[in-house]
């Protein structure tokens, strides 16, 4: 078989917020007394990529460090605020404990089935991820943890995406060439460019449709994967 190893982001393209990150956002606000509806929301969701394309150009590392997370997401939960009109000084952190609590996060559906046909495949299966050091934690309560022998999560490591030295450190751990390994991701600055350009086999998983014209593989579902692997099921 070609390939050794697969790896994969996490927020979007294995967990998420549930039902959804405009879902939960609105029914928080909602419930702190603002009625605000998920569209809302979903129409000022670039706040969230553009805060991440920032943080990349100027390499500044918002996962690292409790505080440092704290501090980014603040900014991103005020200017999504100040954006529809509100103004509650404490509503920030209202937000940011929302979602920072494991109980609000969920698999997407294809996400087990997945998991499980890669591990009958013999293919060692890693974490790479732009995300805080509870991470860790939400895995293992989704019940996910055991599947991946590999996690480099930013917050435990203090390197972020696309720093190419995350996705090295995650193949020498695995003991896998980047030649024969594939990296899984929603994003394509953060996941599909940074991937290829250390020699791994991107694959944009692009679930509603974002990025329609995305160059190299796309796929709407994890169910797909097996088949842009060459894997059949058993």
């Amino acid at each position: 078989m070609r390939w050794a190893a697969v790896f994969f982001d996490a927020g979007e393209t294995l967990v998420h917020p549930h039902p959804s990150f405009p879902d939960l956002f609105a029914r928080i606000l909602v419930r702190e007394g603002h009625a605000v509806s998920p569209e809302a929301i979903r129409d000022r969701i670039h706040v969230v990529s553009d805060r991440f394309r920032e943080a990349a150009r100027t390499n500044e590392l918002w996962t690292t460090s409790p505080e440092k997370s704290r501090r980014f997401w603040h900014e991103v939960y005020a200017t999504f605020l100040r954006d529809i009109g509100i103004v509650d000084a404490g509503l920030a952190d209202t937000c940011y404990r929302e979602f920072t609590d494991l109980a609000n996060y969920s698999l997407f559906d294809d996400v087990l089935p997945a998991l499980k046909l890669l591990e009958e495949a013999d293919l060692t299966l890693g974490v790479i991820s732009n995300f805080e050091e509870w991470l860790e934690r939400l895995l293992e309560q989704l019940g996910v943890r055991s599947y991946f022998s590999v996690r480099v999560i930013s917050g435990v490591e203090g390197l972020e995406k696309p720093d190419p030295r995350i996705f090295q450190l995650a193949m020498e751990r695995a003991g896998v060439e980047p030649g024969r390994s594939v990296y899984v991701g929603d994003n394509p600055e953060f996941d599909v460019d940074p991937a290829m350009a250390v020699g791994m086999f991107p694959v944009l998983i692009d679930r509603r449709d974002r990025f329609p014209d995305a160059p190299g593989v796309r796929i709407a579902s994890l169910e797909e994967l097996p088949d842009v692997l060459g894997l059949k099921e058993r």
